[in-house]
């Protein structure tokens, strides 16, 4: 069986092909895509329910209840439930860590700014429904959602297995619909008869799902744009069997995931290669994902591996250490050292998997519990806070050419002139 490839990193092609791959999107997909959300939009449940018996295959009701839910739930083997359960507890405990706090700051005399933090009042989670079933996109979604405090957190899985509707169950869920796909984010989006409008709508999806998250956006929250799944791991000392066991089963996700390792070390590059031909399956999409996207970076230097890490931006990064782990600067999630294996954080370390790709981790994070809130800004200003820095406003709307700005504190301080007046140092 072939191994996987290796390159130099002063084949700068090369290396841009496994970093940062040209990503386009497919026309056909939009354009089929935006057909199936307007049809939806316009029509209501008879064209999602249309869409969801053609392409989903429905044949049960839309929505499960909370009786089949339990019902189905209790047919999941214990020691399955009992993951769920220990999965939720940590997702859970970080999520609550992550919902922005209230403040108050007082930044001079007089003037108060406070930061109010409000949940969103309803979300949907999208939860594949493709080859295996998935309930750990589940809790990722809906757990930090129910953490900050949302009212009603929405479902929507193309054909729920009994462990979806379990882990449905333990994260709270308020409603759970047989429905994926492109028609089931205009639903989201827009709602229909049998589906209410959600304020954001989170999850990762195939191509048909991130189109038209994307086309919805405009209109309706989204987290991000997802595409497929990445893994970097740079290493110098790293044991090859665990690192080569790190690339195939990220690549196990999809044929397009990209899953490299960036070293100084060629005998660590050539060990890590034998080692996954030794342990590829036969087939698959990991097979397929390495063979296409996968392969081995050899550096001059540990720090040019750190610096190609970075601009790559990976949604995953495993280093050796917390002296590489300082260096990082853009990155979904990253896991530090030989035993904070990439696959626990996709189910029980209780950090979120839904994560950027393509780039967007030099933006952003994963998804987190402080994306579903609003945070409002609240002023408080007495007439002596305007006095101070009324000259301030003035002189600086005045330099814009917005006179009618300046009036607009003229008018209550009877001032003409603007005084540039001093700031107090803000107190907490």
């Amino acid at each position: 069986m072939a191994s996987l490839k290796i390159v130099d990193s002063t084949n700068r092609r090369a290396v841009a092909a496994l970093l940062s791959p040209e990503r386009t999107r497919d026309a056909a997909t939009d354009a089929r895509v935006a057909a199936i959300v307007s049809d939806v939009r316009r029509q209501g449940d008879r064209a999602l329910l249309r869409y969801a018996k053609t392409l989903d295959g429905l044949s049960e009701p839309l929505e499960i209840s909370a009786d089949e839910m339990r019902s189905a739930a209790a047919a999941v083997p214990r020691p399955v439930r009992a993951a769920i359960r220990v999965a939720a507890r940590n997702i859970r405990a970080v999520a609550k860590r992550q919902v922005p706090r209230t403040w108050r700051v007082t930044v001079t005399t007089g003037v108060r700014v406070e930061q109010r933090v409000v949940p969103l009042d309803r979300v949907g989670c999208y939860v594949p429904g493709g080859r295996y079933p998935l309930p750990s996109s589940l809790l990722m979604t809906a757990i930090p959602a129910v953490a900050a405090g949302v009212r009603e957190v929405v479902a929507v899985c193309p054909r729920p297995a009994p462990v979806v509707m379990a882990a449905a169950l333990e994260a709270g869920v308020s409603r759970l619909f047989r429905l994926g796909g492109a028609h089931a984010i205009a639903a989201l989006a827009y709602g229909t008869q049998s589906v209410q409008r959600v304020d954001k709508i989170v999850g990762p999806g195939n191509r048909w799902v991130a189109s038209a998250k994307a086309l919805v956006a405009s209109d309706c929250g989204i987290d991000f744009y997802a595409g497929p799944s990445e893994i970097l791991l740079v290493s110098s000392k790293g044991n090859p069997g665990w690192i080569a066991a790190d690339l195939i089963a990220q690549a196990e996700h999809d044929p397009d995931a990209r899953a490299v390792l960036i070293t100084p070390s060629r005998r660590l590059a050539t060990a890590v290669a034998a080692e996954v031909a030794a342990r590829m399956p036969e087939e698959g999409p990991a097979k397929l994902s390495l063979r296409h996207h996968g392969g081995v970076i050899v550096t001059r230097s540990m720090a040019e591996a750190m610096a190609l890490a970075n601009a790559a931006a990976p949604e995953h990064m495993v280093v050796d250490d917390e002296a590489m782990a300082a260096q990082v600067k853009c990155v979904g999630s990253l896991f530090i050292g030989k035993w904070s294996a990439q696959v626990a954080g996709d189910y029980a370390i209780g950090s979120n998997h839904v994560l950027p790709t393509a780039g967007a981790a030099r933006v952003r994070g994963g998804l987190s519990a402080a994306d579903f809130v609003r945070q409002i800004t609240v002023q408080r200003v007495t007439r002596a806070g305007l006095s101070r820095i009324g000259g301030a406003v003035i002189d600086l709307a005045r330099a814009e050419g917005l006179h009618a700005h300046a009036e607009s504190i003229v008018v209550r301080l009877g001032k003409t002139r603007g005084t540039g007046a001093s700031v107090d140092a803000p107190k907490s």
